[in-house]
């Protein structure tokens, strides 16, 4: 039987925590087997790495949705989408927020 994963236990210490006032952070932690600081960090709000967008990323979701949007007319009209138009389009929503353009990878 497969254990289940660190963030599905850390989950279930919150929700503990949540419905049961008198359960301290270090008993919770001890009994959902999990990392003391760790849950005392959720518990004061602080999201899960995996949750936070990284600060390398050129285009945020909406711009992502757009280009794609995009591409995908283009196809359905019957044009390639070419990296220099893509790139052309990433560039030009950037300088729309006032971002430098995308590099060159």
């Amino acid at each position: 039987m497969r254990s289940p994963s660190k963030e599905s236990q850390i989950q279930l210490a919150l929700q503990a925590i949540r419905t049961d006032q008198r359960l301290s952070i270090r008993k919770t932690a001890k009994i959902y087997n999990v990392p003391r600081s760790t849950l005392t960090d959720r518990v004061r709000g602080r999201v899960a790495r995996v949750d936070i967008t990284p600060n390398s990323r050129n285009l945020d979701l909406l711009e992502e949705d757009v280009i794609i949007r995009e591409i995908l007319d283009l196809d359905s009209r019957g044009f390639p989408p070419r990296y220099r138009d893509v790139e052309d389009m990433a560039n030009r929503l950037r300088t729309a927020r006032g971002a430098s353009r995308v590099g060159k990878h």
